[in-house]
């Protein structure tokens, strides 16, 4: 299942932005990044529409799997990862999320993936 549209973070200014101030947490396959949120960076139509959640996005490159079918269920699996921990998080309300796998990512089973992306959630202060 996909993130909730009130979840998702869309559009180049966001990403930019987050990898220019987003504070960086670093892990073994992959770097979570967060930020305050910032109106001003959304499409018109998203500003419009106060955030219940924080607002979430993942990059997955070609150089974590030349194959397209394996970095589509790697999405799918950390987007109804992401929505079940912070879906109902009102606290959360005014951060951006953006999680970007690392090459070395594709080595990794499901397991320790979901479990690096919960340490570092839980170390950016966003876990339960």
């Amino acid at each position: 299942m996909a993130l909730p549209p009130s979840m998702r973070l869309r559009g180049h200014r966001c990403f930019n932005r987050l990898h220019r101030v987003g504070y960086r947490h670093h892990g073994i396959w992959m770097v979570l990044r967060v930020m305050k949120e910032e109106s001003r960076y959304l499409r018109p139509e998203l500003r419009r529409q106060p955030a219940q959640t924080c607002r979430c996005a993942l990059v997955i490159s070609n150089k974590v799997s030349k194959r397209s079918v394996r970095r589509n269920k790697l999405r799918r699996m950390f987007h109804e990862h992401l929505r079940q921990r912070l879906e109902h998080r009102r606290d959360l309300s005014e951060r951006w999320v953006l999680i970007s796998l690392r090459p070395e990512a594709s080595a990794a089973e499901q397991s320790q993936l979901l479990e690096e992306c919960d340490s570092l959630l839980s170390s950016a202060g966003l876990g339960t």
